[in-house]
């Protein structure tokens, strides 16, 4: 493990710990293992939907013997790329105070989005990020309309927006404990800050049978020690490029999606043309850009993996909203590799 990365991130366990085990998540090492592999059985006639465990990645815990608590560096200061803005371990680590490497990025932000409400709320840019772009297992939520916004919180807090994963899901997890804390006007002030922003594509969408070999870490993959490769399969992996600067919550590190090979040009005719079954191409709604329309919220350069989560939501209806109804109606037309097809594509696309 690089020196750096085991600065931020200490041990595995204490991660987890630190953000999550509040929030009662326990389990993982059953879906560790099952995330390692696609399903032997393809979706089908007489054979039902079943959500792949390898779009929820969670790491596996630590064995007892190797629990041990260490303290967090408050002295270094870390540095990322063309930035000159320095912050220890302690401070990258606040959940209010979420670090800030690229103040000329964007205007300054609201309390709640900086710093949160101790103890109850914390900082939105710890997850979002001070610019918006989010990261892989976070909604981007730069250039959403503040509406939209406020409304998937409200949804969030009377689970009428639930993961489609059956057991524990760190981010989504989360997020709904948050919303039910968060204050009217707290939702006001970071939805029109947010929505303010412009959004960027921050990962490379890359088709590929055979893909270099990964490890599931807190809603992503990280590049394998040992390196290797592995078969892709009916799968959809978003991957840290840089896990250092992923965990230093650079708004520039960058992440590669890779896809099965004709998913692109698959996802591209869905969105362009209507189903033999009739459901409406996604340009339909979402713009001929993919770039949004009023309150129908953009897709074009989000996160493959944060997309196809959430078209995985709709085909199960646990985004069960009569907002979504449309989108339900669209989802349930679909197999998993439409919905990678689906989610390559808009994450292709320029927001």
């Amino acid at each position: 493990m690089h020196p750096l990365y085991r600065a931020i991130t200490g041990p595995l366990v204490t991660r987890v710990t630190l953000i999550w085990s509040a929030f009662a998540i326990a389990g993982s090492a059953g879906l560790f293992a099952q995330a390692q592999s696609p399903p032997a059985r393809r979706e089908g006639a007489g054979v039902p939907f079943v959500v792949p465990a390898w779009a929820f990645p969670l790491p596996s815990p630590l064995p007892p013997a190797t629990r041990r608590p260490t303290g967090v560096d408050s002295v270094t200061l870390l540095h990322v790329p063309r930035s000159r803005a320095a912050f220890t371990a302690v401070q990258v680590r606040d959940l209010f105070g979420a670090p800030d490497w690229h103040p000329g990025e964007h205007p300054a932000m609201p309390g709640i989005v900086a710093h949160g409400r101790k103890p109850a709320v914390f900082a939105c840019a710890f997850c979002h990020l001070p610019n918006g772009a989010g990261r892989p297992e976070n909604a981007t939520l730069a250039g959403l309309p503040a509406a939209y916004i406020g409304q998937q919180i409200a949804d969030m807090k009377s689970g009428a927006r639930r993961s489609a994963w059956h057991g524990p899901y760190g981010p989504s997890d989360l997020m709904r404990t948050i919303a039910g804390r968060v204050t009217a006007a707290e939702i006001a002030q970071a939805a029109s800050y947010f929505s303010h922003l412009q959004a960027r594509r921050r990962s490379r969408v890359v088709e590929a049978n055979g893909i270099p070999r990964s490890i599931p870490s807190l809603g992503l993959y990280v590049p394998a020690p040992g390196g290797g490769h592995e078969r892709l399969g009916h799968r959809l992996i978003e991957v840290a490029v840089n896990p250092e600067r992923h965990e230093l919550r650079d708004t520039r590190a960058p992440y590669v999606t890779y896809v099965p090979p004709g998913s692109i040009a698959r996802g591209r005719a869905l969105a362009m043309t209507a189903g033999r079954n009739g459901s409406k191409p996604c340009m339909s709604c979402h713009g001929p850009q993919l770039r949004g329309v009023g309150l129908v919220p953009p897709l074009a350069g989000r996160a493959p993996s944060y997309i196809l989560r959430q078209l995985l939501a709709f085909k199960t209806g646990t985004r069960s909203s009569p907002v979504s109804a449309p989108m339900r109606d669209v989802a349930a037309t679909l197999g998993i590799d439409d919905m990678i097809a689906a989610a390559a594509y808009a994450g292709s696309r320029s927001p």
